[in-house]
């Protein structure tokens, strides 16, 4: 099998800036020295400004799954069926507008923070199970793209490409923390706007392209699917909430308002980047394929995964197919460091920090926490591996990223961050019963048959109900039913203090406040679980908007729980 040389050279070539660009910003930050801080390595020190924000919260979604996914889906079902780019667009926006104040006012350093300090370490280690194998089909969706394109360009099996992709994502990844990520976060975005444009002219005047007034490519959305259009589409504007991937930047921003102003301009640059994609899927639709050397009228099904190659490869000249493909592999593959890095700063800050102290009764160093954190982002790339090369659709495994964490984590975030009284054994009974729902109501693509058939249910094409949309409002009503039944069994003395096994009413003398989020005065230690004391003012902390403020508040604001 034949490999192509220039193909070689511009992957090498584009992967190589990706690389020094994200080994300037370690050393520019100083993480290669020997005394690393968690903080510089997980939020690049709080102080990431609004113009490097919006690129790197705009690419946050703009990657492999999304360009790559966004042609994929409109060449088999239609644009209007390609709800991924408008749904996650819409949900940077909600984030922004409902979430980003609250999260950064509180200084939270990840997406589980809040859960682990309001609910407890096991509820926080429970939560992250979800949020682990959203982030883990996230970074699976990334590989597929790039080994698809790598397919094309260099005439590899697509699981060779995967495995080796892989392995550069994680020598990246490895390289340098959240500052090494924004940076090259700005180059992936220029990469894939040149990449994809510079080949649009010349995919328009191929001879085998034809005329895009035709519908064809539009598609249409049928009544019978009317459910499960709208469910999707929920699922995506507010599962794309809770991810420490979008977090991460959120949190890292250096003002509340800098965290706002990113995630909703982010919102409109997933628009903008989704046109090029939404383009080049509706040339691949509408084109005579059998006047390129693909050798068939239209695409195969089992090619509509490898859209947007295909098209750079058969429908453009081989220089200008070696820049846009090269420059978008690079791209997508800048994405992939986001993932990883995320999963693994959940991990050890919010399992191995939290199972330290209670083992060791002691913190562990910062140096420490950034290596068990460099040894998850080894394992958290195996699985993605595995994943890619085991799913065939990047569309799928992206609408996957987000099932699970609609479900389970969307109504978690919702509550501890609004509702003041939900508690640990609310919280248990949300997660429980969202995922038994969700469960219940089967998956196609991991062979899960429906044990519940609700209505509008279709043999061929499954369930059409928005079965997920009601797990999830399952999952809040559990939340705020078995919070408020806690609640008025222990507190009115029905239940006995032993029972209250998450200490959430009958706590130590010196600090008996369970009521709330944390304030924007107060500093969480993730390593503990606790609030810390003797806290100084942070500048935006004046402005409380349904916190319970530190100066009026005699005692420790939360207690660490089971």
């Amino acid at each position: 099998m034949a490999v192509s040389i220039p193909g070689v050279v511009s992957i090498v070539v584009f992967y190589l800036l990706i690389l020094l660009i994200g080994v300037f910003a370690a050393r520019k930050a100083g993480l290669r020295t020997k005394n690393l801080s968690k903080q510089d390595v997980i939020l690049a020190g709080r102080n990431i400004g609004l113009f490097v924000g919006i690129f790197t919260m705009t690419a946050t979604w703009v990657g492999g799954g999304y360009i790559n996914g966004s042609a994929e889906y409109v060449v088999s079902s239609g644009l209007v069926w390609c709800q991924a780019p408008f749904g996650y667009a819409v949900s940077l926006v909600f984030g922004g507008l409902f979430f980003a104040d609250k999260m950064r006012k509180s200084r939270f350093t990840t997406l589980l923070d809040p859960f682990q300090h309001k609910y407890g370490r096991v509820i926080g280690c429970l939560l992250y199970l979800p949020a682990l194998s959203g982030e883990v089909f996230w970074s699976a969706a990334i590989l597929t793209a790039l080994g698809a394109t790598l397919k094309v360009i260099l005439e590899l099996e697509l699981t060779i490409s995967i495995i080796v992709s892989a392995a550069i994502a994680l020598l990246y990844t490895l390289l340098g923390g959240l500052y090494s990520v924004a940076y090259t976060d700005v180059v992936q975005l220029i990469c894939i706007f040149i990449g994809l444009w510079v080949g649009i002219p010349f995919a328009m005047t191929h001879e085998a392209a034809k005329s895009l007034d035709t519908t064809s490519w539009i598609g249409s959305v049928d009544k019978a699917f009317i459910g499960s259009f709208i469910d999707f589409y929920l699922l995506l504007i507010f599962g794309g909430i809770p991810w420490q991937v979008y977090w991460q930047r959120a949190l890292s921003a250096r003002t509340v308002k800098v965290a706002r102003n990113l995630s909703v301009v982010g919102g409109v640059g997933c628009i903008i980047m989704a046109i090029p994609a939404v383009l080049i899927g509706a040339i691949a639709k509408t084109a005579d394929w059998n006047q390129t050397d693909y050798g068939a009228p239209v695409l195969n099904e089992d090619d509509y995964s490898l859209t947007l190659p295909l098209v750079y490869f058969h429908m453009t000249p081989v220089a200008v197919s070696f820049i846009g493909l090269g420059a978008i592999s690079a791209a997508v593959m800048s994405s992939t460091d986001s993932s990883i890095l995320s999963a693994s700063s959940m991990f050890a800050c919010n399992i191995f920090s939290v199972a330290y102290r209670a083992f060791r009764k002691t913190q562990p160093s910062d140096t420490m926490v950034v290596w068990v954190m460099r040894a998850a982002q080894v394992v958290i790339t195996i699985l993605a591996c595995v994943m890619a090369i085991t799913v065939s659709s990047i569309y799928y495994l992206w609408i996957l990223c987000s099932d699970f964490v609609y479900v389970i984590l969307f109504p978690q975030l919702l509550c501890v961050l609004y509702v003041r009284w939900s508690n640990s054994y609310g919280s248990l009974a949300g997660f429980v019963l969202g995922l038994l729902f969700r469960l219940l109501g089967g998956e196609p693509g991991l062979s899960l048959p429906p044990v519940i058939e609700y209505p509008w249910n279709d043999p061929d094409y499954g369930q059409q109900f928005p079965f997920r949309t009601l797990s999830m409002l399952i999952s809040i009503v559990s939340i705020l039913l078995f919070s408020a039944i806690s609640s008025f069994l222990f507190t009115r003395h029905i239940l006995p203090a032993q029972l209250d096994v998450f200490r959430c009413f009958h706590q130590s003398p010196t600090s008996t406040d369970t009521s709330g989020i944390v304030s924007a005065t107060q500093t969480p230690d993730t390593s503990t679980g606790q609030w810390n004391k003797g806290y100084t003012e942070h500048p935006e902390s004046h402005v409380n908007q349904g916190y319970v403020s530190a100066p009026e508040k005699s005692q420790n604001f939360m207690t660490t729980r089971l």
